[in-house]
């Protein structure tokens, strides 16, 4: 059994009140450690600890800022290899995405953001008789509360960037997946990171992720998860008049017209639609394809689809691993009989993956490839996030946008095609923070994050993450 524990001004600490939550492997579906189960006690030490760094961090030369982050980056690569076990064994994803994708994009994230506070600038403006500049400045105290998805990608994606404005940090990583934050405490240490900078409370959101959004000296909150539980966190935290970032769910279109790249669109799709087990929020779960080219797509994509390996995470020939726990199993497998329920034909997957020996107990589900279901069902109008698509033909542009746009999420877009008056039309119209043309997935860090819609409000990413963790002050001084 692991045991973790919260990291609270620079050491690791049990729950004050002793309880613990059980951590399971998704791979086995048996449990292999224990969490601590926070309360507001342990939220209230992390804060206090915070408040007490908050000035001479805020006030430490830039320079050592960079190099402090930098070598949390370093460290982060250090041990890529005790990371992505640790991810694949809390989250079921594979060992190979694990090690190929989260564990390097988490230390490119304190790597990237350790850069940019060197260049972070403010404004000035010359009037006559007198000069106007503006100061950002860091807020204090910040909330992060990070989702079970992408665990320490996600998790760092927060911490870099309020770390680089001069924050201090109370973080709360999903209690589903706990094991990485946990290690990341020690690489901080180790990095030089001082004590109280810092802090990770573990356990369940209405108790300790209530009690970061609800602590009044706790400026800010930046949140990724569940468009439910970020109305929750902006019915308390508005009356506060907290700053809130909330990147929620999403519903993603891929469009795809008869004069794309075919063989790429294909490639492309299929990880769009089953990385991760479709656990990522920028998955494309609605695939329209234009008439002409829908019976080669449907044959085609359904083919590679049916092939696709699930098993072992640990297993490099494995190309999904298990769901992330049972109740999320559950859901999906619910969602994929409601579509049955619905009017859908399931053209592969649609059912459980039975693994045998070690494995029997964990939760592995088909790639799932619906057909026949209407704008309006509920499969196609709710986030199932899980491995589960469905497909269906459009006849024209217009009819492409409308379906498009025709859910309550607005997270990402996937459009392929080469016509550049179709691309700079679809750009446009489409009610989605995010467009990808031809391409998937293809990140700049220098580039707003965030969604329109149900999916949430605020962006993360480059300089708007960076505004986002700091207070801005106008300051006018005449001649």
């Amino acid at each position: 059994m692991r045991t973790i524990q919260n990291y609270i001004n620079g050491t690791n600490k049990p729950p004050q009140n002793g309880q613990y939550l059980d951590n399971f492997n998704p791979a086995t579906g048996a449990v292999y450690g224990l969490i601590p189960d926070s309360g507001a006690e342990d939220v209230d030490a992390a804060v206090e600890a915070a408040s007490a760094a908050f000035p001479a961090w805020a006030g430490l030369p830039l320079e050592q800022r960079h190099d402090i982050l930098r070598a949390i980056s370093d460290g982060i690569l250090a041990n890529l290899d005790q990371l992505a076990e640790a991810e694949s064994m809390d989250s079921g994803k594979t060992i190979t995405a694990a090690r190929t994708v989260d564990i390097p994009r988490a230390a490119l994230n304190f790597k990237f953001f350790a850069t940019a506070l060197l260049h972070f600038a403010s404004e000035s403006h010359s009037m006559p008789g007198a000069l106007s500049y503006t100061l950002r400045q860091p807020l204090g105290v910040v909330g992060g509360i990070s989702p079970w998805n992408l665990p320490l990608y996600l998790f760092t994606w927060k911490v870099a960037p309020a770390l680089a404005a001069g924050n201090c940090v109370v973080g709360k990583p999903s209690e589903v997946t706990p094991y990485t934050a946990y290690l990341l405490g020690d690489i901080c240490t180790k990095a030089g990171l001082p004590p109280g900078v810092f802090n990770i409370v573990h356990g369940l959101g209405p108790r300790a992720g209530e009690a970061i959004v609800r602590h009044p000296k706790v400026k800010a909150i930046s949140f990724t998860g569940s468009t439910r539980a970020g109305a929750e966190i902006a019915r308390i935290a508005a009356p506060m008049f907290k700053k809130l970032s909330l990147e929620l769910g999403g519903k993603n279109p891929n469009l795809i017209f008869a004069d794309c790249d075919y063989e790429t669109m294909l490639k492309t799709t299929i990880g769009s639609s089953f990385n991760n087990q479709g656990q990522i929020c920028l998955c494309g779960s609605r695939i329209y394809v234009e008439r002409s080219l829908y019976a080669k797509f449907k044959k085609d994509f359904v083919e590679q689809v049916r092939a696709m390996r699930v098993g072992n995470p640990a297993d490099p020939a494995s190309r999904l691993g298990a769901v992330v726990s049972k109740g999320h199993y559950e859901k999906v497998l619910s969602y994929i009989e409601l579509a049955k329920q619905e009017g859908g034909t399931i053209l592969c997957g649609g059912h459980p993956v039975p693994q045998t020996g070690d494995l029997a107990g964990g939760w592995y589900i088909a790639p799932t490839v619906i057909e026949g279901l209407p704008l309006e069902c509920r499969t196609n109008q709710e986030e199932i996030f899980g491995p589960v698509v469905t497909i269906q033909p459009f006849d024209s542009d217009e009819e492409a946008l409308a379906l498009a746009n025709g859910a309550p999420y607005g997270l990402s877009t996937t459009l392929w095609t080469n016509d550049l008056k179709r691309t700079q039309h679809f750009a446009s119209a489409l009610q989605a923070g995010i467009v990808w043309v031809n391409c998937w997935l293809l990140r700049d860090l220098r580039t707003p994050f965030g969604g329109v819609k149900q999916s949430g409000v605020g962006r993360e990413g480059g300089w708007e993450a960076m505004r986002f963790f700091t207070e801005v002050k106008n300051v006018t001084i005449a001649q």
